[in-house]
């Protein structure tokens, strides 16, 4: 069975197994209609008594998803499960303790936002040849706001998390794989064959076992606290005020931030260019 949504489409491949595909052309951004279908997603997960995996991915080859949409983020549509973007750390929350596994299949841009939903998932294969992986926040002059910095200092380590924080550069999978930001690079050609096995192989397993191996990882490994996703959360919108940023924000628009376009596709090597 499929569900449309405005940005996600949900296909029930089997009652255990849904495939979550993000579609908001044309470069898949993050914005408020986004995040209400996701919580209203959330809803159906928890209550759902069959479920036990389910895959986020792209019907966009080239985006997974762009990053937050700074012109409309603030916005709280009138639909089923909107709220402010500082309800987002609660999102992660249920997600992170739902006993459902969550997998991200990465192809295309990951950035921002992207690669933050990508890490509040619980297992992430990327395409070798397509995926490209960003935090991009600093390099428009404001700090992550969705868990990149508690995500990737447990994950990849402290200094390799501040050369992706503080860098603002474009990542491959094979590096994005060394460095625990993605559980593997997959050829391209392999991904969703790879992807769809695995999720009907987890599908078969008992429902119980499934939920205890994931309650006992996240108890000896640690999920990042609520409280400094939450600190995170203020911060960006904080830093997203600072007159530096609104001149920032003015520039990059300009250039074609959040539009189809060259400025989009290599937003890590333009960022990098830009003079202050």
């Amino acid at each position: 069975m499929v569900n449309q949504g405005k940005r996600l489409v949900v296909n029930e491949i089997l009652p255990e197994y849904w495939r979550i595909t993000i579609d908001n052309p044309p470069i898949n951004l993050y914005d408020p209609e986004m995040f209400a279908e996701l919580r209203t997603l959330m809803d159906r997960i928890e209550a759902d008594e069959d479920l036990k995996i389910i895959v986020f991915d792209s019907a966009n080859p080239d985006y997974f998803i762009a990053h937050y949409d700074i012109i409309r983020g603030g916005i709280v549509p009138d639909m089923p499960g909107a709220a402010k973007f500082t309800e987002w750390p609660s999102f992660v929350t249920r997600l992170a303790n739902t006993g459902v596994v969550s997998v991200a299949a990465i192809r295309g841009r990951a950035r921002g936002h992207g690669s933050e939903l990508a890490l509040a998932c619980d297992i992430r294969f990327a395409s070798r040849e397509k995926a490209i992986l960003c935090q991009v926040e600093v390099g428009v002059s404001v700090v992550p706001g969705g868990g990149a910095t508690e995500w990737l200092t447990s994950l990849a380590g402290r200094s390799r998390a501040l050369e992706i924080l503080v860098g603002s550069e474009d990542f491959d999978a094979d590096t994005a794989e060394k460095y625990g930001w993605i559980n593997r690079a997959i050829p391209d050609a392999e991904l969703d064959n790879f992807v769809d096995s695995f999720a009907r192989r987890v599908a078969r397993f008992d429902k119980g076992a499934l939920e205890l191996a994931k309650k006992l990882v996240n108890s000896r490994a640690g999920i990042p606290s609520e409280a400094d996703r939450w600190s995170s959360n203020h911060s960006f919108l904080e830093t997203s005020e600072w007159p530096s940023t609104q001149r920032t924000s003015q520039m990059i628009l300009e250039r074609g931030y959040c539009k189809a376009g060259d400025f989009e596709l290599n937003l890590g090597r333009h960022l990098g260019e830009m003079e202050r």
